[in-house]
Order: structure tokens, then C-alpha cells, then sequence
């Protein structure tokens, strides 16, 4: 009975130690993919902010007459600031 007491223990100490190393695996997996994730978000941030300037800057280079390009950029613009202005202010 002792003996199978122990065997018992033995087997749920190995249990523990494998589910320890998974989580601690899982764990790492985690946060190689938060940083990933992280790395991948400025990515398209940088990505999203060379779009607008080259947006804006054809829209500048537009042909006289076809303006409305820059204003729609140039309206964009100062919505973002206002925004930026009223969460500084919050």
C-alpha cells in the first residue's frame, strides 16, 4: 500500500514537472508573439504614415485645377490634430 502510495506521488510529480515545462514553453511562445505582434504594428504604423506623406505629396504635385486632393489630405490633417488636441485635453 505504501508502495503505491509512493508510485502515485512519483507519477504526479512527473505530471507537475511536464505541465510546469509546457507552461513555461507556452509562456515564452507568448511573448515571442506579443513581440512580433508588437514589431508587426509599428511596421504598418510606419507603413500607414509613408502613405499619407506620399499621398500628400501627389496631391500637391497634382496638375493646377485638381486641388481637391490637398484639401481632402489638409482636411485629414487638422481632424487628426483637433483629435490629438482633445485627447491631451482629456
Amino acid at each position: 500500500m505504501l508502495e503505491g502510495i509512493k508510485t502515485d506521488i512519483e507519477k504526479l510529480i512527473a505530471l507537475y514537472e511536464k505541465e510546469k515545462s509546457q507552461r513555461e514553453k507556452l509562456e515564452t511562445e507568448l511573448a515571442q508573439s506579443r513581440a512580433a505582434n508588437e514589431s508587426c504594428r509599428r511596421q504598418i504604423e510606419d507603413l500607414e504614415q509613408q502613405v499619407d506623406n506620399l499621398r500628400l505629396a501627389e496631391a500637391f504635385m497634382a496638375p493646377a485645377g485638381s486641388d481637391s486632393g490637398a484639401k481632402d489630405k489638409i482636411d485629414r490633417l487638422i481632424k487628426e490634430i483637433d483629435k490629438c488636441i482633445s485627447l491631451m485635453e482629456n
